[in-house]
């Protein structure tokens, strides 16, 4: 299993669900066609998100901004 997951939520969303369960975010963006996508530090915490929010997972492709500044402070810690 991979450990990036694409969510249809906000980002801060994500964050405080990450936050509740314990789980230890490695990369975490917007995406421009809409939701987040988030690396976790390992594939067993990505499964846990992905069995917590099972509603809210982006089946398919999302589009992700080519400019997005990976090494920039997050803004949404």
């Amino acid at each position: 299993m991979s450990r990036a997951v694409n969510i249809d939520e906000t980002v801060q969303v994500v964050t405080d669900r990450c936050a509740k369960l314990a789980l230890g975010i490695s990369v975490i963006e917007p995406l421009t066609s809409g939701g987040t996508r988030v690396v976790l530090n390992t594939a067993a915490e990505a499964d846990k998100l992905c069995v917590s929010m099972k509603s809210k997972l982006i089946d398919g492709p999302v589009i992700r901004s080519p400019l997005y500044a990976w090494r920039t402070t997050a803004p949404y810690s």
